[in-house]
């Protein structure tokens, strides 16, 4: 509780007090006077202190105006008692009410204890400390264990875990060793670390997700654009109708004015907008807040509200359903007889290659190449080899055909030697235009949902290898979460050849999948799939932020995977998921459904009391108790409604 928070607690202690005592002595009538009006001004004496310098601004329509006509009036027509309950219960909810902003807000500011204090940077050899913004590109910045990560870099010296829960929700650390990158804001847990800045401090990572968050609440949502209109109308017009209420009967019938006047002061009670006004921008907040701790930034209200209706969602393939990593998934023999080659077959004088002799020689033949499909040949030779290293002597002379693959010349080994074999064995290992080159045939393989390494050598056609873009573990989850949460049509894109994308979509069930696609291909596909959508429903495009910024920024809801590295996802996306995890958006729907859902509890139940209470009380079938309640009782019924909105549990 805050120090506001808890003077106001005692405000509204004496208060309370006061007003027990007043009711107790009403039989000496100044002293219940005495106390009635110590209690109305322990409760609100600086409600109509606002009322005026609102009116003084502009603002006349206002709760604080409408609680000061409404307490005056009562005390004008000696209606004390109950004037002073209306102020007490009054600052009762917006106690109730402040209590939740705070806690709403507490996710948020967790959030932003990500924002470093300082950086130590090394300067002619020496540490000093200095602002993250005095940092320059390229120097070196030490992080000691427990200090926040300034700035964005590589680690050039040290390892350590850092914690990453703020970024991404995630409460397992993460290991960073040296030349691996590390971004700002995660928490170095245990050993130094020394990092070479690679952005500065406004482009950092950490800058850039507080600018989001901090501009959140500025993009509102239908309901909460539809409250704020709707109260700017609503206020003026019981203020008028209260008006008409207290002059009308007592000028046109003669009746008593202070009736009419008490009912009309109980009519501006209970008429009071607060719930509204309250709870809907709290329920949508407090969203927002749910959401951010799960790890899912999100721009604003308008697209959380998005999120739950979502029907449609497309998903680019490398970096979003797949990891981008490349790795063999198979291994043919020269007739293609399955994932391992037979041993033993003598076919045109030589033994058939077993799938070890067939990764070693594609290794060799990848030996000094870097391209990912390269590593994940020499990766998978290592792990079928438990480690052991290729003998790098062996190669002879290496010749790289552009376009086609690699031509290597290897010296034969020791033993092979002893057998009388050639001294020396030419290897070529790429693509179908490399064997044609070379005059080899191939068997036929099939839409083989990968990059296909073809293997020759001398003689002739040896093999190939089966290299895939691997499924991320948690799609299938995310994809079934999908379809629990009503989500009708899946659908990938992918800039790979089409018999590639659909073995991927088949594997997880996609509905649709569209092969080939340039990035202006894709969004012209977007521009279709938004045509077939039904009304009212949204359509979300989940890619990697980096080239999918024109998908991105097409759909209804551009959805960035990985964000804790890509300023372009941050950029681009509306929301932005801080790990890459994508059940994180079966979570951000029900976060939104669930947030949805609230605000239209708040809105009907707070419309149909108030309207119920404000008939009774034209009619002088209720009382201003009632009207309190009317009024306060609802609000801190539909606030505690609105703090629901904080709580979610993952998807399992």
């Amino acid at each position: 509780m805050t120090k506001k928070q808890k003077k106001m607690v005692m405000r509204l202690g004496v208060s309370a007090v006061c007003l027990i005592g007043g009711m107790a002595a009403q039989g000496s009538h100044p002293v219940s006077w005495a106390l009635f009006l110590a209690s109305y001004l322990a409760a609100g004496y600086d409600i109509p202190l606002k009322a005026l310098r609102n009116i003084r601004n502009g603002q006349v329509f206002d709760e604080n105006f409408l609680m000061t006509i409404a307490t005056f009036g009562a005390i004008g027509v000696g209606e004390l008692e109950e004037a002073v309950a209306v102020m007490l219960f009054y600052q009762v909810g917006e106690l109730f009410n402040d209590y939740a902003v705070n806690r709403s807000r507490r996710s948020i500011t967790n959030l932003m204890d990500i924002n470093p204090d300082f950086a130590n940077v090394v300067r002619e050899g020496k540490e000093e400390q200095v602002e993250p913004d005095e940092v320059e590109i390229g120097e070196i910045i030490r992080v000691k264990p427990g200090e926040k990560v300034p700035l964005d870099g590589v680690v050039v010296k040290g390892s350590s875990s850092l914690d990453t829960k703020a970024l991404t929700g995630e409460s397992v650390p993460v290991e960073v060793m040296e030349g691996e990158d590390i971004v700002s804001g995660s928490i170095n847990l245990n050993g130094l670390l020394e990092v070479q800045v690679t952005k500065l401090f406004d482009d950092s990572t950490v800058a850039k997700i507080l600018e989001l968050v901090e501009n959140a609440s500025s993009r509102k949502a239908k309901a909460e654009n539809f409250i704020t209109r709707f109260a700017r109308v609503y206020t003026p017009v019981v203020v008028a109708l209260a008006l008409l209420l207290a002059l009308t009967p007592p000028v046109v019938l003669g009746q008593p004015w202070s009736v009419w006047v008490y009912r009309a002061c109980s009519f501006l009670v209970v008429s009071c907008p607060c719930a509204l006004v309250i709870s809907v921008p709290l329920s949508f907040f407090g969203g927002l807040g749910a959401a951010s701790k799960n790890g899912i930034l999100m721009k604003g209200s308008n697209y959380l509200e998005a999120m739950g209706n979502l029907d449609t969602v497309v998903f680019d393939k490398t970096g979003t359903l797949t990891t981008g990593r490349f790795q063999v998934t198979a291994v043919y023999g020269k007739d293609v007889y399955g994932d391992k080659a037979p041993e033993g077959e003598e076919e045109g004088g030589r033994q058939a290659m077993s799938r070890g002799e067939l990764l070693e020689l594609a290794a060799y033949g990848e030996y000094h190449s870097n391209h990912p499909i390269a590593l994940s040949v020499k990766e998978a030779y290592e792990k079928e080899n438990m480690g052991r290293a290729l003998d790098g002597e062996r190669i002879l002379s290496v010749e790289e055909i552009a376009g086609h693959g690699m031509h290597v010349r290897l010296a034969a080994e020791a033993a092979a030697e002893r057998a009388g074999e050639s001294a020396c064995r030419d290897i070529y290992i790429g693509n179908e235009r490399l064997m044609s080159r070379q005059g080899i045939s191939i068997p036929q393989t099939g839409d083989a949902a990968g990059t296909i390494l073809y293997l020759a050598d001398e003689h002739g056609f040896l093999g190939c290898v089966i290299i895939s873009d691997m499924v991320r573990d948690d799609v299938p989850k995310a994809l079934k979460g999908l379809r629990g949460e009503g989500v009708r049509s899946l659908v990938m894109l992918t800039g790979d050849k089409e018999a590639v994308g659909k073995a991927v979509g088949e594997k997880l069930g996609i509905d649709k999948v569209f092969g080939g696609l340039l990035p202006g291909d894709k969004v012209q596909k977007v521009e279709e799939l938004l045509q077939t959508k039904p009304s009212g429903r949204t359509l979300a495009f989940v890619g990697d932020g980096i080239n999918d910024a024109p998908v991105l920024a097409r759909a209804d809801v551009g959805i960035a995977m990985g964000g804790i590295g890509s300023d372009a996802a941050v950029e681009a996306a509306d929301v932005v998921i801080m790990n890459d995890e994508p059940s994180k958006i079966v979570d951000g729907i029900r976060i939104a459904r669930k947030t949805v859902g609230i605000v239209r509890q708040n809105i009907v139940f707070a419309i149909g009391v108030k309207v119920l209470v404000l008939a009774l009380v034209a009619c002088g079938m209720a009382s201003m108790w009632a009207a309190v309640f009317g009024d306060v009782g609802v609000s801190v019924l539909a606030i505690l409604n609105a703090i629901r909105a904080l709580d979610h549990r993952p998807a399992a």
